[in-house]
């Protein structure tokens, strides 16, 4: 086994372990009686939970790998001259958190050389871990299961086939409504069961696109590995491959260029 096999293989089990501690430490909040949060200046939430979670998994990644650069949603970023990025969310879907949904994940992603090579999301509140390294297959343990390998789905057409998406705001947001509208009739059934449940559900087989209009960094760099090794594709609008475009599409590889018709012509029309 290569040094740099022993090095991906390491991450890949210390990202498991810290998304399932920092996952598990904001179930504290989640189920406490009230989840209070702070509006931040672009009016998203941010919960104690959301910073407390993101420091456990700093100090882990300081202690065992002490060279890695961190980027992180609540604490920007931390130089290192490994060649190796951790980039981490620690609650994706704060506002289902704060909703009292369960739908939210913990989200680790680790770049090397522009791009993201091991992905992990896990969603506490019920028990679903989905993890990724290039070249080494998906993952995914549904609670105390044993983990089994994870595959996109077979379906070719959206009129078969589930489109889920964050929320429907995003794309009056960006003003790009009509191609909503426009996935939403083709596809068999629509549901807003997004943030990164939705791309969850599209690497296990259980639907077969996910969009977001925006992202940040810390929202996509799990996803191109796991959605990838499960299978599938992870792009942006355009079909481009890549995880700092600001925007994303999740696919089952089947339906990816039904997709890009609809989504391809407005990120066109934008640039």
């Amino acid at each position: 086994m290569s040094g740099s096999t022993d090095d991906l293989n390491s991450r890949l089990e210390a990202a498991c372990d810290m998304a399932r501690d920092a996952g598990n430490l904001t179930l504290d909040f989640f189920r406490g009686e009230t989840t209070s949060f702070e509006r931040k200046a672009d009016d998203t939430p941010v919960t104690e939970a959301d910073r407390q979670a993101e420091q456990l998994m700093r100090k882990v990644i300081e202690k065992s790998f002490p060279r890695d650069a961190i980027v992180g949603e609540e604490f920007g970023q931390q130089s290192g001259n490994s060649g190796y990025r951790w980039i981490l969310d620690p609650i994706d879907g704060t506002k289902s958190f704060i909703s009292g949904v369960p739908l939210y994940g913990t989200l680790i992603g680790l770049e090397k050389e522009g791009r993201s090579i091991v992905g992990v999301i896990y969603i506490p509140a019920l028990g679903e871990l989905l993890y990724a390294a290039t070249g080494c297959g998906a993952w995914y343990c549904n609670g105390g299961a044993p983990a089994q390998a994870a595959r996109v789905s077979t379906c070719e057409a959206l009129r078969d086939g589930l489109f889920v998406t964050s929320e429907i705001e995003s794309f009056h947001q960006r003003d790009v409504v009509p191609v909503f509208r426009e996935l939403q009739r083709r596809a068999y059934i629509t549901r807003t069961w997004g943030d990164c449940y939705g791309y969850l559900l599209v690497a296990t087989g259980r639907a077969e696109v996910m969009i977001d209009p925006a992202m940040s960094v810390w929202d996509a760099a799990a996803l191109q590995p796991i959605m990838e090794e499960a299978g599938g594709t992870f792009t942006d609008w355009k079909g481009t491959p890549t995880i700092f475009h600001g925007e994303g599409i999740g696919t089952n590889r089947l339906v990816l260029d039904e997709v890009l018709s609809i989504t391809r012509p407005a990120a066109e029309a934008a640039s």
